[in-house]
């Protein structure tokens, strides 16, 4: 982390007022990441407040103070009085201030220093900098910047619950290939902590909605397999959602079917957004297929070399021609995945 040692020493004098956001449609990383450092702080003495640009998934209502996250979308003007009165804001989770609507144009005002703890590639220039694309959720690197701090008896269970929900999710359950063997530590830390695998697992997992299985049902229909390009991809138009009561955060984890297909190694779904004209794009990859660079250079997107997020201002039928027709370009290799 850049300037570390000024921060420490910040954060351990007088108390202060602290914002600290998450990027718009946080998912458990978000969240995760943020409750933890809110808990955190709260604990050095300071006043803090989270502000999300938008409102989170149900599934995860469940951690410690979530009912306390103020929603940007609800309530402007007490989500931009926080931003205001910050003397420190923290930035988790995400690497620009693009990533959070309004709320950036209020942070980019704010005089005061900011400080980012993020794991995306490209990140803005902050006051303080903790950056690692390495790592597989901003909650480990939540849990290394307490540890830094000479903190971790702090870690109790509501922290450590929050930290193994945000690395849980960003990881894929421990699947994807940059879960290391640090990551599998820190996890053994949260459990000697108190966190209880079994019932924060069932939260996130088994909080299914008729919804969203109805969601999914319409989504494996939609399944579209492409065995010449090892590749699978699904869809859901705007009335689809609308017609089965969609919630935020339902569709989270259905892009991931298209990579449990035997030797299959890129899957993508594409959404539309109930209320405006643009497709919403999720990617994942295996192995050393780079969904982060394939979303930046043909969907204004981004993300990890695994996961990236995009999106499209043409229809679901020109975007989903579109994306076949790129294929060609990446057939050899993808057959050359090694998985």
């Amino acid at each position: 982390m850049t300037n570390f040692e000024e921060l420490k020493s910040l954060l351990k004098s007088t108390p202060k007022k602290i914002a600290i956001l998450p990027h718009k449609n946080p998912d458990g990383d978000a969240i995760g990441s943020t409750l933890a450092m809110f808990h955190y702080l709260n604990k050095l003495g300071h006043t803090c407040n989270i502000v999300s640009p938008n409102d989170f998934p149900k599934f995860l209502k469940w951690m410690p103070s979530a009912k306390d996250i103020v929603i940007a979308d609800y309530r402007p003007k007490v989500a931009e009085a926080i931003i205001h009165q910050a003397e420190l804001i923290f930035i988790l989770d995400f690497n620009t201030v693009k990533r959070i609507d309004d709320l950036g144009n209020w942070v980019e005002r704010s005089k005061a220093p900011k400080i980012l703890i993020d794991h995306h590639r490209e990140p803005d220039t902050f006051d303080f900098m903790y950056s690692d694309i390495e790592m597989p959720a901003t909650c480990q690197m939540v849990y290394n910047f307490i540890n830094a701090m000479n903190d971790l008896d702090k870690i109790d269970k509501g922290i450590a619950e929050c930290i193994y929900t945000g690395i849980m999710t960003d990881t894929g359950g421990f699947r994807f290939r940059n879960t290391s063997a640090d990551t599998h530590r820190i996890v053994a830390e949260l459990i000697d902590k108190g966190v209880e695998v079994d019932k924060v697992t069932s939260y996130v997992n088994d909080s299914q909605t008729q919804g969203r299985l109805k969601l999914l049902s319409l989504t494996l229909n939609n399944l579209t397999f492409l065995p010449e390009y090892r590749t699978a991809f699904m869809f859901l138009k705007r009335e689809d959602l609308l017609k089965n009561g969609f919630q935020k955060g339902d569709t989270e984890g259905f892009v991931n079917y298209g990579l449990s297909v035997e030797n299959f190694v890129f899957s993508v779904i594409f959404i539309e957004d109930t209320h405006h004209n643009f497709i919403k794009i999720s990617l994942r990859s295996k192995s050393d297929f780079d969904v982060n660079e394939f979303s930046r250079k043909h969907f204004n997107g981004g993300g990890h070399i695994n996961a990236a997020g995009g999106r499209s201002d043409m229809n679901m039928e020109e975007t989903i021609a579109y994306f076949q027709s790129l294929l060609t370009d990446y057939k050899e290799k993808l057959a050359h995945i090694v998985i």
